[in-house]
């Protein structure tokens, strides 16, 4: 009766072995390779060394921190996400005296991550209304700044929203496909498109 089991059991393994490695393409069921199947099989990558390309991908991952706060339309836990934000980019701008190059590209984005950061921490808005005027600031910020380090292996989605503020428009960053608006929370929570991927 055991010998059953263990047999049983490698026959299961070996059919969800063989069902698991598809066709050598991660992503969609197309086989269309996505940016988070690619960043989990590579390490990010950037202008950067290795510890200012993980800076900077801490700093990608505190801003997704803000942002999901946003979307839950949670004020206290966009404080927080925000002044987590704010020390992560304090801590890349420290880092950066040493690389001349990257700092006077990168310097522009990282001094708005952080005065725009101390806003929505500074503005009292239990509805986020206000800290989400600031985010939008803060997303075009992070863009340039993942842009500008050339960043790439990073799993990162670039959304967009036509209806955010009285239909201007605005971006922001993901790191999935499914839309999740920050501006409008559950309001319009599917509101927006993916316009480019990192």
């Amino acid at each position: 009766m055991r010998v059953l089991y263990i047999a049983f059991a490698f026959i299961l393994l070996s059919f969800f072995g063989c069902n698991s490695s598809g066709n050598g393409t991660a992503g969609s069921a197309d086989g269309a390779k996505t940016p988070a199947a690619v960043a989990a099989r590579q390490p990010a990558k950037s202008k950067l060394n290795e510890a200012g390309t993980s800076l900077l991908m801490t700093v990608v991952g505190k801003y997704y921190a803000l942002k999901n706060a946003l979307v839950a339309t949670k004020a206290a836990r966009a404080d927080s996400a925000a002044a987590q934000l704010l020390a992560t980019a304090d801590s890349m701008q420290a880092f950066l005296m040493t690389d001349t190059a990257n700092k006077i590209a990168l310097k522009p984005f990282l001094d708005t991550i952080i005065n725009q950061s101390k806003m929505v921490s500074s503005v009292m808005d239990e509805t986020c209304e206000k800290k989400r005027i600031y985010f939008g600031s803060i997303s075009s910020a992070i863009y340039g700044l993942v842009k500008s380090a050339d960043l790439k292996n990073a799993g990162i989605y670039h959304e967009y929203c036509p209806m955010a503020f009285n239909e201007k428009g605005a971006y922001w960053l993901s790191d999935e496909s499914e839309i999740k608006n920050p501006y409008f929370g559950k309001k319009m929570m599917e509101c927006g498109e993916v316009t480019d991927s990192l």
